[in-house]
C-alpha cells in the first residue's frame, strides 16, 4: 500500500506530496503502434491504458522498454473517482497488479465519473464543481491512495459540456483537492483548450490557480472543431493552440514529463517523430522565455 496521508475530505489538510521522478518526453503505448514506440527517438517514457493490458501477461513490447530502464506509467479510465459510490475495489486491485508488473514510478487517472449504479457511460464525464462534488472526491482519492502501491497523479477531463450549478472554476476546484488531498496533478493542456471551444473556460486563467508545484506529469494530444464544438479526438496532430498552452506552461514551472497521446490514425514514424519534436521546441521556448507575460 501507498502509505499515503488520509485526508479529511470536508476541509484542507495541505499533506505532503510524494517524490515523484523526473520523466522526460515520452508516448502513449498502444499496441497497434508497439514497434514504433520502440525505435521512435527521444522516448523517454511511456504510458499505458491500464484495462488494455494483463497485468499477469505484460506484452512483449513493454518487457523491451522495461529491459531498457524506460519508465511505463499505467493510466486508468474506470475507476470513476468522480462518482458518488465508491472505488470498485477490483478495479483498484487490478490498476496496482499493473503498478507492479510494470514496476511503475506512480499510476494515474481521471478527475471525471464514468459510472452511476449499474449504468457506465462509456465515456469520461465532468465532475460538477461544487463543495459537495468535492467532498466525495477527495474521499474517493483517500480510498484509492491507500490501495495503490505507488503514488496517484489525476487528470482534467476534456468537457463537451459545463454543469449549470458549478460552484467553483476548473483552477479552483483543481487547486482545493490537491490541497485537501495532497495527490498529483496530470495536467492535459489539449483539454484545457477544449474546455476554451466548449465552455468558454480560459485556459489561462485556470493555469493561474493550479499548484503546478504538484505536477506530475503533463499530457498533449490533437482534436478537431466541428460545429463549433471541440473533439479531442487523440487522431489528428497536436494543434498550435494546444502547443501554445504548453509553451505557456513550460515558462511557469519546471514540467517533470511531457506525453504525446495518440490513440488511432497513427502516422508514419516520421510524423510522429516530429511531432515530438515540436513538443519539445514548444517546452524548451517556454524555458528559454525571459519575463513578461502569458502567452495568449
Amino acid at each position: 500500500m501507498s502509505g499515503a496521508p488520509n485526508s479529511d475530505p470536508h476541509g484542507p489538510v495541505s499533506p505532503e506530496s510524494p517524490a515523484l521522478p523526473a520523466l522526460g518526453h515520452g508516448i502513449g503505448w498502444r499496441p497497434a503502434i508497439d514497434l514504433t514506440v520502440e525505435r521512435l527517438p527521444g522516448v523517454d517514457f511511456v504510458e499505458v491504458v491500464a484495462e488494455g493490458i494483463d497485468p499477469g501477461r505484460l506484452p512483449e513490447s513493454l518487457r523491451v522498454l522495461r529491459g531498457r530502464g524506460v519508465p511505463v506509467v499505467p493510466h486508468g479510465v474506470s475507476l470513476s473517482l468522480g462518482g458518488a459510490g465508491r472505488p470498485d475495489p477490483a478495479r483498484l486491485a487490478r490498476l496496482a497488479a499493473c503498478a507492479e508488473a510494470l514496476d511503475a514510478p506512480l499510476v494515474s487517472e481521471h478527475i471525471a465519473f464514468t459510472r452511476a449504479g449499474d449504468l457506465d457511460a462509456g465515456h469520461l464525464l465532468p465532475v460538477p464543481r461544487t463543495k459537495d462534488a468535492l467532498a466525495v472526491v477527495a474521499e474517493n482519492i483517500r480510498i484509492a491512495r491507500d490501495h495503490l502501491p505507488v503514488p496517484l497523479a489525476l487528470e482534467n477531463v476534456a468537457p463537451l459540456f459545463a454543469w449549470p450549478d458549478d460552484e467553483l472554476t476548473e483552477g479552483e476546484f483543481l487547486h482545493e483537492l490537491a490541497d485537501r488531498t495532497g495527490v498529483s496533478l496530470l495536467l492535459d493542456v489539449a483539454n484545457l483548450h477544449t474546455a476554451r471551444v466548449n465552455t468558454g473556460a480560459d485556459p489561462y486563467a485556470t493555469l493561474d490557480r493550479l499548484p503546478l508545484e504538484r505536477l506530475a506529469y503533463v499530457h498533449v494530444a490533437g482534436g478537431i472543431e466541428r460545429d463549433g464544438v471541440w473533439h479531442d479526438t487523440h487522431t489528428h496532430p497536436v494543434p498550435a493552440p494546444v502547443l501554445d498552452l504548453l509553451t505557456d506552461l513550460a515558462r511557469r514551472a519546471p514540467l517533470p514529463g511531457v506525453l504525446l497521446e495518440r490513440d488511432g490514425d497513427y502516422p508514419p514514424d516520421a510524423d510522429l517523430a516530429a511531432e515530438l519534436a515540436a513538443i519539445r521546441t514548444a517546452v524548451d521556448r517556454g524555458r528559454n522565455a525571459s519575463g513578461g507575460g502569458r502567452g495568449r
